[in-house]
Formats: C-alpha cells, sequence, structure tokens
C-alpha cells in the first residue's frame, strides 16, 4: 500500500471513529494513532534498511573491483618473474646451478 492511500484510508477511519459515541471513541482512537505510529516506524525502518542494502551494494562493488585489479597485478608480477627467471638462466650449461642437486 504506497502512502497516499494509507493516509486517505487512515482519514476514513478517524472519521468513522469520530462518528461514534464518545465512550466507543476513545480506545478506538488510540488503537488507530498506534497502527499510524507502528507503521510509521516501520516505514523509516525499510528506509534505512534500504540505505544499508545500497552500502552494501557499493562496498561489493569496490571489493570485486579491488580483487580484480590484484589478480590483474599478480598475473603481471608472476610475468615477470618468470620473465626474469629465462633471462637469468645460463646459456652454455657450464655454470652450476645452486638450486639443483650435486649428483
Amino acid at each position: 500500500m504506497d502512502e497516499q492511500t494509507f493516509q486517505t484510508k487512515f482519514n476514513e477511519l478517524l472519521s468513522k471513529i469520530n462518528k461514534l459515541p464518545e465512550d466507543q471513541r476513545g480506545r478506538l482512537e488510540h488503537l488507530a494513532q498506534e497502527t499510524k505510529q507502528r507503521r510509521d516506524r516501520i516505514k523509516a525502518s525499510v528506509s534505512e534498511l534500504q540505505e544499508s542494502l545500497d552500502y552494501l551494494r557499493l562496498s561489493v562493488k569496490y571489493l570485486v573491483f579491488d580483487l580484480e585489479a590484484t589478480r590483474r597485478e599478480n598475473a603481471y608480477l608472476r610475468r615477470l618473474v618468470e620473465q626474469s627467471a629465462r633471462e637469468d638462466e645460463p646459456t652454455g650449461g657450464d655454470e652450476p646451478n645452486f638450486l639443483e642437486d650435486d649428483e
């Protein structure tokens, strides 16, 4: 139910309550006001929840962006290390490689 429909129905209810005898009116007016207050609190809670969800969505987008950037950087650094390792390899085979086991 949208706000305008609620207000229209609520005003109709208050109008009908005001037409009742005085002894019946007080309790119903009180219940109607409590209902309006509860609806206002629910509306505020939903609004806060929507803001929290929007913030969460934005945070997740930033985290995904950061993860993708980290993966790209990691791949780039791996290529640099592999390229550097290939350039540092001995070409003649005469030089001992300290990483290899002596046989």
